[in-house]
């Protein structure tokens, strides 16, 4: 049985949780469990069977696939108020997992286990609902990412990251270059070159470990290409 003050922190961020059912409602909050994961802990590795859905509370996860070669390529986040599409989808069709998921900062979640994710799907249209809208959801991001990796220019992605940030107010980021690459699916030694070229034309100031965005009518520009 959850807390009081865990089950009003997710009825904040699963909002779906207030419009269902009263039945459903006790037995969710009599079947889910609270738990803390620390950042760097592995979720679920690939070809495993999933052993739990995590409806997020708080911090942020990473699903990713690895190539025979050790390349990483990011396929998304998960943050609070969200779920891994790659979980119920392989929980529903009872398939192993085809990816990598890691905690990148400290999580904390409620966690249901499979046979009840696949129960609720008959039973509660709002749980239904829930599911359905974040499989339709991942699965365009997705599609994103493979146009990305398939047909835009590197140079042009990093360009569009570093824009993202920029309209959040951040003028500086805390990254590697292995770590840019996994997200962009590329190669560190590509990405370095790119940083490099990017420092070179006034774009950047690089840093150990640490990016400064010098430049943003330049990043937009490029980003926008």
């Amino acid at each position: 049985m959850l807390a009081p003050e865990h089950r009003d922190e997710f009825e904040r961020l699963f909002p779906f949780m207030t419009r269902a059912g009263a039945d459903f409602t006790r037995d969710f909050y009599a079947a889910c469990r609270y738990v803390e994961l620390p950042a760097d802990a592995s979720i679920c590795d690939e070809g495993q069977q999933c052993a739990q859905l995590a409806l997020l509370l708080d911090g942020v996860g990473r699903v990713y696939k690895l190539s025979p070669g050790g390349r990483e390529v990011t396929l998304y986040r998960i943050e609070a108020g969200e779920a891994c599409v790659l979980t119920a989808s392989c929980i529903i069709n009872g398939d192993d997992f085809p990816a990598m998921a890691v905690t990148e900062t400290p999580v904390r979640a409620i966690v249901v286990s499979p046979q009840k994710v696949r129960g609720w799907i008959c039973a509660e249209a709002q749980w239904q609902q829930f599911i359905f809208g974040l499989l339709s959801h991942r699965l365009a991001s997705i599609i994103s990412v493979v146009e990305e990796v398939a047909f835009k220019r590197i140079d042009v992605r990093l360009a569009e990251k570093f824009a993202l940030s920029l309209a959040r107010g951040e003028t500086s980021m805390q990254v590697t270059h292995a770590e840019l690459a996994a997200d962009l699916g590329s190669s560190r030694e590509v990405v370095s070159r790119i940083l490099k070229d990017f420092t070179r034309r006034g774009l950047i100031e690089t840093g150990r470990g640490s990016i400064r965005l010098a430049d943003r009518q330049a990043i937009e520009h490029l980003s926008h290409q």
